[in-house]
């Protein structure tokens, strides 16, 4: 009898190519797309009531996704995960914003929904693996340890939001795409008459319908988007900010206040509810901490270690000193040189050549009395 294996399918390229390799390769496949939450229906103008979709299951991905199952002549499921995703992905990611953090809500759906929530149903049906459309790979190291590692393609490598994964799940986790690149991929798509050979990628934030992270936040979370002061890193004040959840380490567009030399975000004070700017030379970090670090292989390399470290998803590694605290479950990076983006809530993840080790949360702060 035939392995099975559910793909999570999207209705976009990247699934749709997975199913088609495993289903070519003997697996028993089946396709399982998730109905994730999406803002309630509000009334426009003339008095009709619109949904807002989430663009990860909107009407035409799941048409998209069942005409390639039909294609494949594979079942398909849609089932409806919209609670747990509203609590551990939309909920964290406002709470995230309203501690003055800056996350990223693919880590949260990876590590709860796709690996878990989903693989737990794939479990279910009598699957032994789970596989998704991920650019990354999974490796047996020769000790008979799963190893991630990066996508071929490197400008399209997911190893940085799969860094959540650790040995249970890599030993049930199939990634058919990460050996191709994504021209190759679409490639194999259109040779196999796939409706989704030319369907455009899917972007971040799915669940804000129309990319406006601020207003989404505004109608969801008003809250916590309280005027403040904007001051200078001595403490002056140069003008008001909306609230904080508006702005990003790096930032330098919509701060207000003009004139003289640019100016930055390079620090969001929640206790005072101030945004910090300063000049070029004044934003970055040679230092900073993590928190709690997930393993991939279930410990780290060592209690102080060489590895490179990328602080943002689309971001290029760079070489670092990690030592690690707190029982080895979190570190202090020392970069060696500045980088002017390192912002909390968003994850640190390290690598050793294309093995990710893993990763953590950038924890607010550079680390005392280092510059």
């Amino acid at each position: 009898m035939a392995e099975r294996v559910v793909v999570a399918m999207s209705g976009g390229v990247d699934s749709s190519v997975a199913a088609a390799l495993l289903r070519e390769q003997g697996y028993d496949v089946i396709g399982v797309m998730l109905r994730l939450w999406s803002e309630p229906a509000s009334p426009v103008v003339g008095g009709a009531v619109e949904q807002a979709a989430n663009r990860c299951c909107s009407v035409e991905a799941v048409t998209d996704a069942a005409a390639v199952a039909d294609r494949l002549g594979i079942p398909f499921y849609a089932i409806d995960a919209e609670a747990p995703f509203k609590r551990h992905v939309v909920d964290a990611w406002i709470d995230a914003y309203a501690m003055g953090l800056t996350p990223n809500p693919c880590l949260a759906c990876n590590r709860h929904i796709r690996f878990g929530f989903l693989l737990d149903f794939a479990r279910s049906l009598g699957a032994a693996c789970l596989a998704t459309g991920h650019y990354a790979r999974v490796e047996v190291a020769d000790d008979g340890r799963f190893e991630l590692w990066r996508g071929v393609d490197r400008s399209k490598d997911q190893s940085y939001v799969l860094s959540v994964l650790g040995q249970a799940d890599l030993r049930q986790v199939l990634l058919p795409v990460g050996a191709y690149a994504k021209a190759q991929v679409r490639a194999l798509a259109a040779e196999r008459g796939l409706p989704s050979a030319t369907r455009a990628d899917s972007q971040d934030l799915c669940f804000v319908a129309d990319g406006d992270y601020r207003a989404f936040l505004s109608r969801h979370a008003p809250q916590i988007l309280r005027p403040g002061p904007i001051l200078d890193t001595q403490g002056r004040p140069l003008g008001a900010h909306a609230g904080l959840a508006h702005f990003t380490i790096g930032q330098r567009s919509g701060l207000g206040i003009g004139g003289g030399e640019p100016r930055y975000v390079v620090g969001l004070d929640v206790a005072r509810n101030a945004l910090i700017v300063g000049t070029r030379d004044e934003l970055g970090a040679t230092t900073f901490r993590t928190g709690p670090i997930n393993w991939v292989a279930g410990m780290p390399p060592g209690e102080s270690f060489e590895a490179h470290v990328q602080i943002r998803y689309r971001a290029p590694a760079v070489p670092a000193r990690i030592v690690l605290e707190d029982g080895l479950t979190s570190a202090v990076v020392r970069l060696q040189a500045p980088l002017r983006d390192v912002t909390p809530g968003q994850a640190a993840v390290f690598y050793r050549g294309d093995r990710c080790l893993g990763g953590g949360l950038i924890l607010r702060g550079q680390v005392e009395g280092e510059g």
